[in-house]
């Protein structure tokens, strides 16, 4: 009598605590799957254009298809030594002819105000700068080979005070230039083409990548996912080793367009990250294709430069130029820097 006495008295009890729970359980889920919150986030760039990788390739030889170039250039030097701690010296803009042909040969003329404030040339082999104003300890002639690394020249200039970027004066941008090397510019302006033979491996990839969104109608601060295809250039296998040699990047939006290449050493560390921008039509009787606009970082240099052709259609496309037009003399006397002297005289 007591056992069914007891189990009269506990059987409510536990059905009423298995409605509760049953009830709280339904409750909560009905919380849980009922209640969102809308969140915005950067909308995808469509549409986006498929391509495989000889069409990827296709495109970089379009663009290697010019063999000479001269033309008038705006430059804007931005000296990144400080860029570790958020800051960044950038100079003033000043504006130049430049001429090159393939391969890797320059001529270079930097103006401000109508006067030459520097020239630098090399032929492919070496390379020699002239820097013609500013203070006298800043007046040089500097030669090299392009294939050494140099340490940085001496720079008196301070660096930038505050958080950010500030205008650097005409004085330390000549001293600026002075650590520019001509060679570095002749890749990234006339880039070399792609020749698929043994000794090279190419690797297709695709990539996101959250930016800001520089459309017209944008809001100010608003962000956007643009899609990208990877063409990486790799070494053969060597003892199951292989390394990157250069890597592509294309954005696929509404076309594809070759928007950045970067550059690696033997040891994988980034040595050149160009960036292109605004393709417009150059030439007037001869005519191609090629980006106005072009950005060239130079990471283990610390410094990025801008530069922006003034006028695209009055560029003078595949003349063909003497050996002896991208020598530079030191015509002006100035006190000269033996770079690879110094360096021999470093090793003794």
């Amino acid at each position: 009598m007591l056992k069914f006495f007891n189990s009269r008295v506990y059987l409510p009890r536990a059905l009423v605590l298995l409605v509760l729970v049953t009830s709280l359980f339904v409750n909560s889920s009905c919380s849980l799957f009922n209640t969102h919150k809308r969140v915005e986030v950067p909308q995808l760039l469509e549409p986006l254009v498929k391509a495989n990788k000889d069409q990827l390739i296709q495109e970089i030889n379009r663009l290697s298809t010019t063999k000479s170039l001269h033309g008038n250039i705006d430059i804007q030097f931005e000296d990144t030594s400080f860029a570790a701690v958020g800051l960044a010296d950038k100079y003033r803009q000043v504006d130049g002819a430049i001429t090159m042909q393939r391969p890797g040969q320059i001529y270079l003329v930097i103006r401000f105000s109508f006067v030459d404030i520097a020239q630098m040339a090399s032929d492919g082999e070496h390379f020699a700068v002239a820097v013609l104003k500013g203070e006298d300890k800043y007046k040089r002639f500097v030669r090299g080979t392009n294939s050494a690394v140099y340490p940085k020249l001496e720079n008196e200039a301070q660096p930038a005070s505050a958080k950010g970027t500030r205008q650097k004066t005409e004085k330390e941008t000549v001293s600026a230039l002075s650590n520019l090397r001509p060679q570095h510019l002749t890749d990234a302006l006339m880039i070399r083409p792609i020749e698929v033979a043994p000794g090279k491996i190419y690797a297709q990839s695709e990539y996101f990548q959250e930016e800001a969104d520089t459309q017209p109608q944008a809001k100010k601060g608003s962000r956007v996912l643009r899609g990208y295809y990877f063409l990486e250039e790799l070494s053969e296998p060597n003892e199951n080793e292989a390394r990157v040699l250069r890597r592509f990047w294309f954005d696929r939006v509404n076309g594809i367009r070759l928007a950045r290449v970067q550059t690696y050493d033997e040891r994988g560390l980034l040595v050149t990250d160009v960036s292109y921008f605004n393709e417009r039509i150059f030439g007037g009787n001869a005519t191609a294709s090629l980006p106005s606009r072009v950005e060239i970082t130079r990471p283990q240099d610390q410094y990025k430069l801008s530069i922006s052709y003034q006028e695209p259609t009055s560029v003078e496309l595949n003349k063909e130029y003497r050996r002896e037009a991208f020598i530079l003399e030191n015509k002006w006397q100035l006190p000269e820097v033996d770079l690879d002297a110094q360096n021999n005289k470093a090793r003794r």
